[in-house]
């Protein structure tokens, strides 16, 4: 029988590491295939992508990030994935991500104990979410990291069962322009 795994991907640290790499469009990023990719020959039981809530306060900024949003909503709900909200917290005029690390970890968790799946492919490198990967890995779950060469995170590198680092040439196939 084929093993199965979840995918958890935390929405901000994906976005930011594509951006580095100059790959930020997301609106047309194939995650269909992008997921074919990292599950190998794993069976996906499901793909969650997290990310804060934008919220329109009127302003033509947050007008157009929030119809950003939209359509990358959208573009997530065509390929399958399922997605939940952190929300954003504005703090001296700058957005700060809540409550997106508690959802992963808790999905981590549940997913773990309810032995819902063998393995656990998280998309972040978000150290936070250490104590969560420890007891997965102590319920006997693989845990494993997908960073990017460009920037991985070494401590996540050592938290995680198994590591995948991937480079801007891994990535150029799921992007496609308008």
């Amino acid at each position: 029988m084929k093993q199965k795994c979840i995918i958890l991907i935390d929405g901000s640290n994906f976005y930011f590491k594509l951006k580095d790499l100059g790959l930020h469009n997301l609106l047309y990023f194939n995650f269909s295939r992008f997921v074919h990719l990292i599950a190998r020959s794993y069976k996906v039981v499901s793909v969650c992508y997290y990310v804060g809530r934008i919220r329109q306060d009127g302003s033509a900024k947050t007008n157009k990030l929030f119809d950003g949003q939209q359509k990358l909503l959208g573009n997530l709900k065509k390929h399958g994935i399922l997605y939940q909200f952190g929300y954003l917290l504005k703090s001296g005029g700058v957005y700060h991500e809540k409550g997106v690390d508690v959802q992963i970890a808790v999905d981590m968790l549940v997913t773990a104990y309810e032995n819902v799946v063998d393995r656990i492919i998280l998309i972040s490198s978000d150290t936070d979410l250490a104590p969560a990967i420890k007891k997965a890995r102590e319920k006997g779950k693989t845990v494993e990291y997908i960073g990017f060469s460009h920037k991985p995170s070494v401590a996540m590198v050592s938290f995680c069962s198994e590591s995948t680092l991937l480079k801007k040439e891994d990535l150029l196939p799921f992007i496609k322009s308008k």
